[in-house]
């Protein structure tokens, strides 16, 4: 990675708030914002409609070579997700495709597929970046690691509220399930497991508003980010 640019990498698990925060923060700063996990879903979207399960790893690794994924930003800096030419942004935005996120990302072939998308950006760019391994395995040279943690009740009534606001009928209940499922599989896979670098900044952003750990992140990179 070159010393030319600068990089943040925020991990925590899923509802924790990344991607919101580091969308806003990214903002601030003029970086370029690369979520990860959108990432992962827009494959598991291509299985999904490949008619794959989500977790047949020899036939998710047989379709891999003919998978196309381009990350693209508009002219305000929003991250679009293309498949095969499509903008799949807002269908990857479902439980169901949380779900073959999770489950796709652990197999080591999808995550080494994916890896060099990741990590060009980062050679290119001043960004952000946020997933569940991007500190430990996908930029391990980040500038700045940070880990966001909330409680599983605080991120589930955050998802709810999101998914309610994007048009999706679900419940607390179903949104507290996935996320409990998630937080065991993402933790327990064998490919790059969920766990904060030993390096990293830890923010519990179970109590605090948007605002609060907006500015805690925001005051981390003007301590070390000199433009």
């Amino acid at each position: 990675m070159s010393d030319k640019f600068f990089s943040v990498a925020i991990d925590g698990p899923s509802g924790a708030g990344k991607s919101s925060l580091a969308k806003s923060v990214a903002e601030r700063f003029g970086f370029i914002y690369a979520d990860t996990g959108a990432i992962y879903r827009t494959l598991g979207l291509a299985v999904k409609r490949a008619g794959i399960g989500s977790k047949d790893a020899a036939g998710i690794s047989a379709l891999l070579p003919s998978v196309e994924i381009e990350l693209r930003h508009d002219s305000e800096g929003r991250q679009r997700m293309m498949l095969s030419g499509e903008d799949v942004s807002d269908a990857i935005r479902t439980p169901e495709m949380s779900i073959y996120a999770s489950d796709v990302s652990a197999i080591p072939e999808v995550r080494a597929f994916l890896m060099e998308m990741q990590r060009d950006l980062a050679r290119k760019h001043n960004l952000i970046m946020d997933g569940r391994d991007i500190g430990t395995a996908v930029l391990p040279d980040a500038d700045l690691k940070i880990f966001l943690v909330a409680s599983s009740e605080a991120r589930a009534t955050r998802r709810l509220k999101q998914l309610t606001n994007q048009g999706i009928d679900t419940t607390f209940e179903a949104v507290l399930t996935d996320i409990e499922y998630r937080d065991k599989n993402d933790s327990s896979r064998a490919a790059a497991p969920l766990k904060p670098a030993e390096d990293s900044v830890h923010v519990d952003n179970t109590q605090n508003t948007f605002e609060q750990s907006r500015d805690i992140i925001s005051s981390l990179i003007s301590e070390r980010y000199k433009p």
